[in-house]
């Protein structure tokens, strides 16, 4: 069975309205039409510190995060937009995966490789491309293998006050997308899984 794991960087605690959180899910639902299960985890719901090491200590809840990241085929970081920018928390999350660069396999492999990495934005305001293409390049630089049509995103228009998840129906775009990136990542995840990265 394929596994997935969404991360929402939303600033907004539990049980606050997210719209990164529903984009998160929304592509959980879609990656579930290709067989996948998983969860989302609202990370700031969980103390996690700052620092680039697997374990920071002191009762650092990104160890329990990361055992969760490693049994998942998929992870998705889904972001809010904050001034043309992922959130802090998706940075955050980001300097933790940095010690994956020094954790390797019995081969000499990442402890990511062969896994599968996609990212959900949303944002009242234009910039999820550069979002997007900062989270792709920190995720394939700790060995997260990105498929085509890795991404999925909405923004609103500049400035104005409706979000995502103030819409009843998803906007067409976005839920095309979406499906497109499930249906890619499923894919690939089922590839890799076959066929390991050399040693």
């Amino acid at each position: 069975m394929t596994t997935a794991l969404v991360l929402a960087c939303t600033l907004k605690p539990s049980p606050a309205e997210s719209s990164s959180v529903l984009i998160g899910q929304q592509v959980l639902d879609a990656l579930g039409e290709h067989d996948v299960t998983g969860e989302v985890v609202r990370v700031v719901d969980h103390d996690v510190r700052f620092g680039v090491s697997t374990d920071e200590g002191d009762g650092d809840a990104w160890p329990a995060l990361r055992e969760k990241v490693l049994a998942a085929d998929i992870l998705v970081l889904a972001t809010p937009i904050w001034m043309g920018q992922p959130s802090s928390v998706c940075k955050l999350v980001l300097e933790r995966l940095d010690a994956e660069l020094d954790e390797t396999d019995d081969e000499g492999r990442m402890t990511t490789s062969g896994k599968v990495a996609a990212v959900a934005v949303v944002g009242n305001e234009d910039g999820a491309h550069h979002v997007c293409a900062e989270v792709f390049q920190a995720l394939n630089d700790v060995g997260f293998t990105l498929p085509a049509g890795a991404a999925t995103y909405w923004v609103g228009e500049a400035m104005q006050s409706v979000d995502y998840a103030d819409h009843d129906e998803t906007p067409e775009k976005t839920a095309e997308t979406t499906k497109t990136l499930a249906a890619n990542a499923a894919h690939l995840a089922r590839l890799l899984g076959g066929a390991a990265y050399p040693a």
